[in-house]
């Protein structure tokens, strides 16, 4: 089968990932084998391929945003079947016995494995899992608008949970690349105000599109404090920009797997009980509640598709931020 595979880790450019042929995965007990359909191209793939995450082992094929159809079954596997379409997110596998998958965190577990990071991922034809880590996808998607649904989305959810959002609140989103465009229509649901903080103008037209209620970039003053906030910028800086415009009582949610480091600042900001609370992958549950979420809104992916073998320029493309939404590979 067809892999993108990264070799080693540096500057991203045209050939930072090499197309070879591998051997397809032999599937265990409780594994199914998946054909992959699409694979969404995240953020986080190219913080492994700069080398902002240290891999342990090479190669390896990124990529985990995956959809496709069960090709095969293990004999132990009763959850699924050969046929069923279904998407892999972040969360590869957890050991579901030490005492945070035991409380549904395995985002927390030591021993959890992430795809495209630990093992290999979906940027190839196919992939193998533990049946327990693969969702059924609402039919409502195709296969390309749901592959950024298992990681811009998941964890886009993840964070605005952690946020503590409530309906009637108003939300700052800080970036606006796939999560938040997904994160502003799960808001919009609970009617929510959304305010959203990019430099780029076109992200800011594609907000407003969206419904975002004020736009503007981190300098700028909004037309209120806001409840909640996510940031999606890996740019410490902005956490202490971001605490200059929540309420008392706030949550600032930072979906960010690397950032830069946070400057000092006066404790004035953090009092009257403001919070910060980072936002570490993602558990099954998110994955199971966002899906259904998704469905019932439902949610809405803006998409750019790149060839498998065009997936170099899907990244730096994305690194520009000249991608609305996000960049999809048609596998």
């Amino acid at each position: 089968m067809k892999a993108m595979i990264l070799k080693k880790q540096g500057i991203l450019n045209p050939n930072s990932l090499e197309l070879e042929y591998v051997d397809i995965p032999k599937i265990n007990y409780n594994e199914v084998l998946i054909k992959i359909k699409a694979c969404g191209v995240c953020h986080t793939d190219l913080h492994e391929i700069e080398g902002d995450l240290r891999i342990e082992n090479f190669p390896i094929i990124p990529g985990h945003e995956i959809i496709g159809i069960v090709s095969k079954i293990g004999n132990g596997v009763k959850n699924l079947k050969v046929g069923d379409r279904v998407g892999i997110s972040w969360l590869y596998s957890s050991c579901e016995n030490c005492k945070y998958c035991l409380r549904n965190q395995q985002n927390l577990c030591l021993d959890a494995k992430f795809t495209g990071y630990s093992v290999n991922g979906g940027y190839t034809e196919y992939i193998k899992i533990n049946s327990n880590y693969a969702y059924k996808i609402p039919d409502v998607f195709s296969d390309l608008e749901a592959a950024p649904l298992m990681c811009a989305g998941v964890i886009g959810y993840r964070s605005i949970k952690l946020s503590e959002l409530k309906s009637g609140e108003t939300i700052g989103l800080f970036g606006f690349g796939a999560s938040a465009h997904i994160v502003i229509q799960i808001a919009k649901h609970w009617n929510c105000d959304v305010f959203v903080f990019t430099r780029s103008k076109n992200h800011q037209e594609h907000a407003l599109e969206l419904g975002a209620k004020w736009v503007g970039n981190i300098k700028d003053q909004p037309p209120k404090k806001i409840d909640r906030g996510i940031i999606f910028a890996p740019v410490g800086e902005i956490v202490v920009n971001a605490l200059n415009f929540l309420n008392s009582g706030g949550t600032l949610a930072i979906n960010a797997i690397h950032m830069s480091d946070i400057p000092s600042f006066k404790y004035s900001l953090l009092w009257h009980e403001r919070k910060i609370i980072s936002v570490a992958n993602v558990t099954r549950n998110d994955a199971i509640e966002f899906l259904e979420l998704a469905g019932k809104i439902p949610i809405k992916t803006n998409i750019v598709s790149y060839k498998l073998e065009d997936v170099n320029f899907a990244l730096l493309d994305m690194k520009m931020s000249k991608i609305n939404g996000a960049a999809v590979l048609k596998i």
